[in-house]
């Protein structure tokens, strides 16, 4: 797969955050069932993981979640899954044991290396501490060590509470804005040059790249490029390169 990708920025590692549609604690679960998809996926192929940033739901699942995944193409695989995943199934938490369906958004971006051009404006941003939440141990919660960083201009806001130490949190969160200010940038050039209003990352609900159904039957199958996939417990387990190579490919054929 790997000669499948050229583009600049696809040797770079790359930042996953998923966040979960309407739907509450069923959208909730079906995110948090992503999230072990991709962790998955890349201890697979032996990448790096850190989950830097997770929202634990009410109930069950997580309201939003932030993963590093680090290791040579990294970006150029993961963002074939960036989009609106679909996922069909007897809902766990209906006691009338009725069909539901849920959407997750996946947005990917590259890590952005220290000699790229992306400045952050002091004026700019607005920095917050507080004390973390949710997993992480008793110890995390004793000091306001985790990080909000607020990008005034653009809206963008992004949240570290991995680490214990708050310089830590803090280099990360800017790491994360840094990709997102990038992403939104070239996303810009694009509009200008082709005169477009947007692509697969201005994700709106039901516009989904991808589908998972676990009732009536089984079967995943990507939108993008017809590929289907009747083992749906392996393909939640990580096993997606499937999808990840026909995306490549038919990208490839476009440009």
């Amino acid at each position: 797969m790997r000669h499948l990708l050229s583009e600049e920025l696809d040797r770079n590692n790359a930042i996953i955050a998923i966040h979960p549609g309407a739907g509450g604690t069923e959208s909730q679960d079906w995110a948090q069932m992503l999230m072990r998809m991709y962790l998955r996926w890349a201890e697979r192929h032996g990448f790096e993981t850190q989950v830097v940033d997770t929202q634990p739901g009410e109930e069950a699942g997580i309201k939003s979640a932030t993963i590093t995944v680090s290791g040579p193409y990294a970006y150029g695989y993961l963002k074939a899954e960036a989009g609106v995943h679909r996922l069909v199934r007897i809902s766990p938490f209906d006691a009338n044991k009725r069909r539901h369906t849920s959407f997750s958004a996946i947005f990917v971006y590259p890590e952005i290396e220290e000699d790229v051009d992306v400045e952050v404006q002091d004026d700019d941003i607005r920095i917050d501490t507080y004390r973390a939440s949710g997993a992480g141990g008793q110890h995390v919660n004793k000091t306001s060590s985790a990080i909000r960083i607020t990008h005034i201009p653009t809206g963008i806001v992004v949240t570290c509470q991995n680490e214990r130490s708050q310089h830590k949190n803090k280099a990360m969160a800017f790491k994360i804005l840094k990709a997102k200010l990038y992403d939104l940038r070239v996303r810009d050039q694009e509009k200008k040059i082709e005169g477009i209003v947007g692509d697969k990352r201005d994700i709106a609900w039901g516009s989904q790249i991808r589908s998972y159904t676990l009732q009536p039957y089984r079967l995943v199958k990507d939108h993008r490029t017809g590929v289907e996939v009747g083992n749906v417990d392996a393909v939640l387990d990580g096993d997606i390169d499937i999808f990840i190579d026909a995306y490549l490919r038919e990208k490839s054929k476009v440009a």
